[in-house]
């Protein structure tokens, strides 16, 4: 599989990438602090969601990385952002049962992504040890969805 770019452009139909080239920039705390608005849409409220804002960390798979299932969120949008800046991969599709529909983007250690919800990805992938801001729904309802891949593959 050829792994891509992440770029705004091409993650689009998966949801938003984050990151501080072209976002809005806020001047704060008398303009010794720049904030970098508006990075993504929290969607979180459906069924009496909220939001979770939690850290994770995550080790390398062995490789060549086995793909052998994928999840998706229909509750609510999921966002994961590292805190090292470290490359990692980020693994999406249209239909985890069509190969064809999948898509893997190299991110820099600078980049994030918010999941749009119900899109199908794959649990982190990381190439080293790293550590993820996550903001994501808490609440009633059940908001994962797994399903094992007919024909496992590789990256």
């Amino acid at each position: 599989m050829k792994i891509e770019p992440l770029t705004r452009m091409a993650f689009a139909p998966f949801g938003e990438v984050l990151e501080m080239d072209g976002a809005e920039l806020i001047n704060i705390n008398q303009n010794f602090a720049q904030r970098f608005n508006n990075l993504a849409r929290v969607d979180v409220a459906n069924e009496g969601g909220r939001v979770n804002i939690s850290l994770a960390t995550a080790v390398p798979r062995p490789q060549p990385i086995a793909i052998t299932m994928m999840e998706r969120h229909p509750l609510g949008s999921q966002i994961f952002h590292p805190l090292e800046d470290v490359p990692w991969l980020v693994l999406v599709c249209g239909d985890p049962q069509d190969t064809s529909s999948f898509r893997c983007f190299r991110a820099t250690g600078q980049q994030g992504i918010n999941y749009a919800r119900g899109v199908w990805h794959h649990p982190l992938l990381v190439l080293q040890p790293q550590r993820f801001f996550i903001v994501d729904r808490m609440g009633p309802g059940n908001n994962l969805e797994e399903v094992k891949l007919k024909v496992a593959w590789e990256i």
